[in-house]
């Protein structure tokens, strides 16, 4: 019997005292003010996981599918218009910089497309690819003029507004220049395929044709030319685009995704702290009824706390006693909230079950809400619930270990 028991009090005995305290005989008012910690617990903490998902899930699509449309690395002409032609040494020096996959030249151009469902035509961005080079492009077949007819890969959604299908015959209208005066120019154009990014203005509103068609639609003049490196990392684009910096001046002009969209993904990131912060209130609130709970907890232990402090346990055990106590409580609570948010954040995704019309999508630039976990993230929410709840639960152990023993003795 004595082994059996001293097996049950092994371990420090301010743990052995706080388990027995969480798992013992309580009041019914200890018990719905345990219950409302935990539940109060768990319900800030899902939340904040499910924000932080949010924001990051949000950003990090975001992130790729700019890099899928546009390449990480580009070099813009200095000039302006068609980019100077660059030397064979100067093409295989860029593809030795480690990291660069792909070296594509592209152009663009502006023009109305019109379809079977839109005769009044649709306001398009024309991008002009070398076949199977850079990013979102397309192969040779695709791209090929045949019987006078450029083929044309459109944006999935474009396509639809369009009631365009494959094989399918549009006309286009673009507005280029010959010899410095504003001209327009039509064409035939024949649907080979459809891209869906999942970036709502690509889909809605890009066409994929062969570069020398857009440079000859836009006259030469008005097409914007420029470079599109395709790295195997994104996060390494701003040292490849120094390197590749070293190359190309003074023709051209080099930059990375994360400058060009830094006032966005800064945003993006105020916008996730100013997130966490004002959630981290319900936490906040939520410790007020693990505070409350070990209130309750002192009032009813009152003569095992006066029996403790006589038999010798010193105040400092007594407060870790009911530290631990609303440790456990708060542990628990976060515990569950971060799983059952991290549950929450994987249906959403993995069932897109939050999704945007297009009008909507093109706003948010999203066709469907990711939620993605990250570990640090997940960290932050547990840390910050964990710190909230001890803080909270500092005072009433203090007041605990003041407790004189004979008072409390006799008070019972």
């Amino acid at each position: 019997m004595a082994t059996r028991t001293s097996s049950r009090l092994a371990g420090p005995l301010p743990w052995v005292i706080a388990w027995r305290f969480l798992r013992g005989q309580r009041s019914r008012l200890l018990d719905g003010t345990a219950r409302a910690a935990l539940l109060a617990t768990a319900l800030g903490v899902t939340a904040m996981v499910i924000a932080m998902a949010l924001m990051t899930g949000y950003r990090e699509d975001l992130q790729a599918k700019l890099v899928q449309g546009n390449a990480a690395v580009m070099a813009y002409p200095t000039g302006g218009g068609k980019g100077a032609e660059l030397s064979r040494e100067t093409l295989a020096a860029l593809r030795r910089i480690p990291g660069v996959e792909k070296i594509g030249r592209v152009a663009y151009g502006q023009g109305s497309l019109s379809g079977p469902s839109r005769p009044q035509g649709l306001e398009v961005v024309l991008r002009g690819v070398d076949p199977g080079g850079g990013q979102l492009t397309a192969g040779a077949a695709e791209l090929a003029t045949q019987e006078g007819l450029a083929g044309a890969v459109l944006g999935a959604d474009l396509a639809d507004r369009l009631g365009a299908r494959r094989e399918d015959v549009l006309r286009l209208v673009a507005l280029g220049f010959v010899e410095g005066r504003p001209r327009f120019h039509y064409r035939s154009l024949r649907v080979t395929g459809t891209f869906a990014t999942g970036f709502a203005e690509f889909d809605r509103s890009w066409v994929v044709l062969d570069r020398r068609v857009v440079e000859g639609l836009m006259g030469g003049e008005a097409a914007v030319d420029l470079l599109e490196l395709t790295v195997a990392d994104p996060s390494e684009a701003p040292r490849i685009a120094e390197a590749a910096t070293v190359l190309l001046e003074p023709d051209y002009l080099v930059t990375d995704w994360r400058q060009l969209n830094r006032e966005l993904f800064t945003a993006l990131q105020l916008q996730q702290i100013a997130l966490f912060l004002v959630l981290g209130l319900i936490v906040l609130v939520s410790t007020f009824n693990v505070a409350s709970t070990l209130v309750v907890l002192v009032r009813e232990r009152m003569r095992d706390i006066g029996l403790l402090g006589a038999l010798g346990l010193p105040p400092r055990s007594l407060r870790w006693i009911f530290l631990l106590y609303g440790g456990f409580l708060g542990g628990l609570g976060t515990l569950l909230g971060a799983a059952f948010g991290g549950g929450i954040c994987w249906l959403l995704t993995r069932f897109e079950l939050i999704r945007f019309e297009p009008e909507v999508a093109a706003i948010y630039f999203i066709s469907s809400v990711p939620f993605r976990v990250e570990p640090r993230d997940l960290l932050a929410v547990v840390g910050f619930a964990l710190l909230v709840t001890l803080a909270a639960c500092f005072l009433p152990a203090w007041r605990a270990a003041r407790v004189d023993p004979s008072s409390a003795l006799r008070y019972e």
